[in-house]
């Protein structure tokens, strides 16, 4: 009988984000065949592991986040995948969510709900927090719009929660309003929202938050619930678990960047407004979010609103930077997107459930946005397709 390949997996599992690449690495096992896993209980940038010396193993699986994670990887001599945006051992091939499309889709999220304001809270510290400032403000300037920073050190260390805190709280009440604040990740986002609570400022309607990677446990216990971009962490590295297992069987991979887009923005409470102050646009908005799905046109829109087609496009044009029938098409196939990933069910009711009339038209506008069509969208985000580089 074939033996099971001994495989180290030194990946923390102290937040969503880890245990979400460790979900991508069990339904990759559960399609292939089994490995011998040997896992600790971690945190980010942890120590390596001391049993890791003397560890008579064939693979391993790394968020490679410190020098002295990268020299007990490479002290092993064995196949090795990299999950960090690091890049401490370019030698490996490294797969990551791609954060200049996550910092992308942030400001489109934001910027669709009306936001002239931007502002971005990370951590300097990290490359992925770097890029995705980089590409919010790339997008940001592409509309017009600049973003205010929150201007932190670059620690050796992570910053004291409490001194973090009462920073962002001189740094928020500083910010024009109403603004849209971007944050590096779950965490950060509840502390942006700690500090308008001690600053009494209103959130959505003064102040949204947005956060990433879409910790469900963490967004719902926040208050208000946070809004977050979900990365595609599962599909990162079930893609990871096919690369090192063509490395155990003797295959050549190239020592390649390959990035995951994310599978689209959560929207909670604390990105719930639409932060204009044309009541038309807002009303039409609102409107549009709550019956897209239910077949509505810009006829219905206008009779709600109670302004000219000519009147009501050039104010969405001008503050949204899109037409009502845009806003609507944008509305439904968000939800496409979202059925087509949580759920097993055919076009055709999908299509209906999201207000097309035809799956033949749905296929045609998706394809136009996305770029794929849907049955190629489903199983390219669903099943082990190939991925891009970077």
């Amino acid at each position: 009988m074939q033996r099971s390949p001994r495989v180290a997996l030194l990946i923390e599992t102290s937040n969503a984000y880890g245990r979400e690449l460790l979900h991508g690495i069990r339904a990759y096992l559960r399609e292939h065949r089994p490995w011998s896993i040997s896992l600790v209980e971690a945190g980010r940038g942890a120590k390596p592991p001391q049993w890791l010396q003397d560890w008579k193993g064939d693979g391993g699986i790394a968020r490679i986040e410190t020098p002295a994670i990268a020299r007990a990887v490479a002290a092993t001599g064995l196949p090795a995948v990299d999950l960090s945006a690091a890049r401490l051992l370019p030698s490996l091939p490294w797969l990551e969510t791609d954060d200049r499309a996550i910092g992308q889709m942030a400001a489109a999220h934001l910027r669709e709900r009306g936001f002239t304001h931007l502002a971005y809270c990370g951590e300097a510290r990290f490359n992925w927090s770097r890029w995705r400032e980089a590409a919010f403000a790339a997008a940001a300037a592409a509309a017009g719009q600049t973003v205010h920073v929150f201007p932190e050190p670059e620690p050796a260390a992570a910053p004291d929660w409490s001194a973090g805190l009462a920073a962002l709280v001189r740094w928020i009440r500083r910010l024009p309003r109403p603004v849209g604040i971007f944050t590096g990740y779950d965490i950060r986002g509840v502390q942006v929202l700690e500090a308008c609570r001690r600053l009494g400022v209103a959130v959505p309607d003064e102040v949204a938050v947005l956060g990433v990677d879409n910790d469900e446990l963490l967004c719902d216990l926040a208050d208000p619930p946070l809004s977050s971009v979900q990365p595609d962490t599962r599909r990162t590295c079930y893609e990871a678990a096919a690369l090192l297992e063509r490395l155990m069987s003797g295959g050549a991979v190239r020592p390649d960047g390959r990035l995951f887009p994310p599978l689209g923005v959560v929207t909670r409470r604390s990105t719930d407004v639409v932060a204009v102050e044309d009541p038309a646009v807002s009303a039409a908005v609102r409107f549009i979010r709550e019956h897209a799905c239910d077949g509505i046109g810009v006829g219905d829109v206008l009779r709600k609103v109670a302004v000219s087609r000519r009147v009501l496009e050039g104010r969405f044009r001008r503050l949204l930077g899109c037409s009502p029938h845009d806003q609507i098409q944008r509305v439904k196939l968000d939800r496409v997107k979202r059925m087509l990933l949580e759920t097993d069910l055919p076009l055709s009711v999908i299509a209906e459930r999201a207000g097309f009339a035809h799956v033949e038209y749905l296929s045609v506008a998706f394809k136009k946005q996305v770029g794929v069509p849907p049955s190629e969208y489903r199983a390219g985000r669903r099943g082990p397709a190939a991925p891009s580089p970077a």
